[in-house]
C-alpha cells in the first residue's frame, strides 16, 4: 500500500489560554495541502520503519510514525508486523505537521493491512494519544481546531487555494516557542478567526489575506528573522499575504492564481532551496496504490 501523508498549514492561529497541565489552548484554522510524505506499508513478520530522504530523521522509537504503529499493534494485540518505508518530502520542524501526518497515515494504512475495520472514531482516539495535530491529519481538509488542537470542527469549503511554502532557515521546536510565548510581558494581537473562516467559505482570497494571522510570530520571528524576510519576499513577488505557519519556521504565501504562484516560486527557490508550490486539498491522506 502506498499513501501520501499530506502536510497542513494554518491560515490563522490564536492562543486563547493555557491549561493547568501546561498545554496551550488554541483557536486555529488548519487546511491540508498537496505537499506530503510518501508512506509505503507492506506485510512483514516484524514491525520496522525505514526513512528515505532525510538521513537525520530517526527510524525507531523516536519517530512518531513508528510509535503510531506500535500503539495500534499493542492496543489491539496484533500478532504480526509490517514493513513501513517513509519517504520524507515535507520539511521537518517547520510547523507543517509532517510527523503528525506520517503517524496518521500509518494508523490509516495498518488498519487496512491488518484487517482491523476500525471506525474513524476509534482511530481518532488513538491519534489523540500521539499528538495534538494527529487527529486533524487523519481527517484532513479544512477544520477549525480548538482545545489543544484536538477538538475539530470540519468546515465546508469547495474551493482550492494556491499556496507557496518556504522553509527559509533552521527549524524551531514547538516547546521552545510556547515557552517564549509564556514569557511575553504582553500577549500579541490575536487574529480574527471568524473573519478568516468566512473568507475561506466564500472563497474570497482578498478577504482571507486581510484576516490571516499567527500569534506565535511574536516569538518565532525574533528567534528566526529569516521568516519575516521570506514572507516579505513572497509579498514583493505577488503574494496577497504571507506569514508563518504553525510554530514555524516555514512561511506560507497566499496567491490569487497559479501563474502568480509559479512566478514567486521561481524567485524564492533561487534564495531558499526548500520552496514548494502547492494547493489545498479536502483530505489528509490519499491512497496512491492499495497493492
Amino acid at each position: 500500500m502506498l499513501l501520501t501523508a499530506h502536510a497542513k498549514i494554518n491560515w490563522a492561529l490564536s492562543v486563547t489560554g493555557r491549561r493547568p497541565d501546561g498545554y496551550h489552548l488554541l483557536d486555529t484554522l488548519m487546511h491540508s495541502v498537496e505537499l506530503g510524505d510518501l508512506i509505503r506499508i507492506q506485510p512483514a513478520e516484524k514491525l520496522s520503519l525505514s526513512v528515505v530522504g532525510n538521513e537525520g530523521l530517526p527510524a525507531g522509537e523516536d519517530n512518531l510514525a513508528f510509535r503510531a504503529a506500535r500503539l495500534l499493534r499493542e492496543t489491539y494485540r496484533i500478532g504480526w508486523g509490517a514493513s513501513i518505508e517513509l519517504t520524507k518530502r515535507t520539511p521537518i520542524a517547520a510547523g507543517l505537521g509532517g510527523g503528525s501526518a506520517d503517524a496518521a497515515a500509518v494508523l490509516f494504512g495498518l488498519n487496512t493491512l491488518w484487517g482491523l475495520s476500525l471506525q474513524t472514531t476509534q482511530l481518532q482516539a488513538l491519534a489523540a494519544r500521539l499528538g495534538a495535530d494527529v487527529p486533524f491529519c487523519l481527517r484532513g481538509g479544512l477544520c477549525r481546531a480548538t482545545g489543544i488542537g484536538e477538538r475539530l470542527e470540519p468546515v465546508p469549503c469547495d474551493g482550492q487555494f494556491d499556496v507557496l511554502i518556504v522553509k527559509p532557515c533552521e527549524g524551531l521546536l514547538t516547546a521552545d516557542v510556547f515557552a517564549r510565548y509564556d514569557a511575553l510581558e504582553r500577549p500579541p494581537v490575536q487574529p480574527d478567526i471568524d473573519a478568516a473562516l468566512r473568507a475561506l467559505q466564500m472563497e474570497d482570497r482578498y478577504a482571507l489575506s486581510g484576516a490571516m494571522g499567527n500569534a506565535l510570530e511574536a516569538v518565532s520571528v525574533p528567534l528566526r528573522p529569516e521568516i519575516a524576510v521570506c514572507a516579505q519576499t513572497m509579498e514583493r513577488c505577488g503574494a496577497l499575504r504571507a506569514m508563518m505557519t504553525g510554530s514555524g519556521s516555514a512561511a506560507i504565501g497566499l496567491f490569487d492564481s497559479p501563474r502568480a504562484l509559479s512566478s514567486a516560486f521561481d524567485a524564492c527557490k533561487r534564495i531558499w532551496p526548500q520552496a514548494y508550490q502547492t494547493r489545498t486539498v479536502p483530505y489528509g491522506i490519499s491512497v496512491i496504490s492499495d497493492g
